[in-house]
């Protein structure tokens, strides 16, 4: 398995994957790109500069390559590569999943992002987390 950042030029094909998975996600603008590759991208995650540190969004496995440790092993390249801590927003099923890849519930968000989760939450249950 091969992980890296996207050249802005080839963000795309994360897009592309995103859509081959049925996902509505899809990389944003400005956004550092990271894709795990085999033979072809078989996840990918998109990183947006926030309040000196990192949100992620748009985290996905494929689906024959969940359980694996993809996801944590995508993560984990990010990060080393920005040495910033992660934001994130996740449906409280998916804490569990979080917790155990080292992110916690984050009571102190910056205010840019606890701004947005309150939008957020309006309409959906969402939690956040940091690591």
């Amino acid at each position: 398995m091969h992980y890296r950042q996207l050249p802005a030029a080839l963000t795309p094909l994360a897009d592309k994957f995103y859509r081959a998975q049925r996902s509505p996600m899809r990389t944003a603008p400005g956004a550092q790109v990271w894709v795990a590759e085999q033979t072809a991208i078989v996840a990918a995650l998109c990183l947006q500069p926030v309040a000196h540190a990192h949100w992620l969004t748009s985290l996905l496995v494929a689906t024959p390559q969940r359980g694996q440790g993809l996801a944590r092993q995508l993560i984990d390249a990010a990060q080393a590569s920005c040495h910033t801590p992660l934001w994130l927003f996740c449906h409280p099923q998916l804490s569990a999943f979080y917790q155990r890849m080292g992110f916690a519930a984050a009571d102190d968000l910056p205010q840019v992002l606890a701004e947005r989760l309150a939008r957020y939450q309006r309409s959906k249950p969402l939690l956040a987390f940091t690591r």
